[in-house]
């Protein structure tokens, strides 16, 4: 056994382009969140909405109970359409179905979390910064669903086409639908898509196009200012209000 270890530990280690480790087997990390997504749905109906309003997020509560910008990506809508479908959650987790995999393989299991995260954070920073304030309804209402991150995701995807040299127009419609529906449809949080979108654009950037030899500085630091500037943007927005 010790030299079937040695042996695994000395073979050569297959990366993607972008230095990602191609692994065989199922893309692990997207179906945990899709697994989580799931349960935390089921847990809302259960305890007929009482999850929800733990763990949803609305501008009014979010400066006190922070860990909402991110619990909030793991909820969803529980009313039916048509009677039978739970469209919210089917429409997500098939969108984080379609793209997850690949990202998780090209960038790796590390870089497609810390994106996924920083996206869904980043559609909930979005809705805070653009539905409002204490004089709308929009600082009351609560948010959930895991689109934010979904177009984070759409929004590395874009990114990491357009650096491996790949057509990227089909994503580009696909994203340009979806946040016309956003528009035009209501009861859906445009906000939080366009949050998510511009928090995976500038992510997968930073992993897609940091150098082969500073791949780890260059990704992270870009990271680390992007969540540094969704810090500081949800602070100032809450010290501009007179209430916080």
């Amino acid at each position: 056994m010790d030299c079937v270890r040695e042996t695994a530990k000395a073979a050569p280690r297959t990366t993607t382009v972008l230095g990602g480790r191609v692994r065989g087997g199922r893309p692990v990390v997207t179906l945990t969140i899709i697994g989580l997504c799931v349960v935390s749905w089921l847990l809302q109906i259960v305890t007929a909405g009482a999850w929800t309003q733990q763990w949803a997020f609305a501008p009014v509560v979010g400066a006190e109970e922070p860990y909402r910008f991110l619990t909030a990506a793991f909820l969803h809508s529980t009313v039916l359409a048509y009677g039978i479908l739970p469209i919210h959650i089917l429409f997500n987790m098939y969108a984080l179905w379609i793209t997850g995999p690949f990202l998780e393989q090209t960038l790796g299991r590390a870089r497609f979390v810390v994106l996924y995260v920083l996206s869904a954070v980043g559609g909930s920073v979005g809705y805070l910064l653009l539905a409002g304030g204490p004089t709308d309804q929009g600082w009351y209402t609560a948010v959930v669903g895991a689109s934010g991150a979904v177009f984070g995701l759409f929004g590395a995807v874009m990114v990491v086409l357009n650096r491996l040299g790949r057509n990227a127009m089909q994503i580009v419609v696909l994203i340009g639908i979806n946040f016309a529906i956003g528009l035009f449809v209501p009861n859906i949080a445009w906000e939080a898509h366009l949050g998510g979108l511009v928090v995976g654009a500038l992510v997968g950037a930073g992993f897609a196009y940091a150098p082969k030899e500073r791949r780890l500085l260059v990704g992270g630091g870009v990271s680390v200012l992007v969540a540094l500037g969704l810090v500081v943007a949800t602070v100032v927005t809450y010290a501009s209000v007179p209430a916080f």
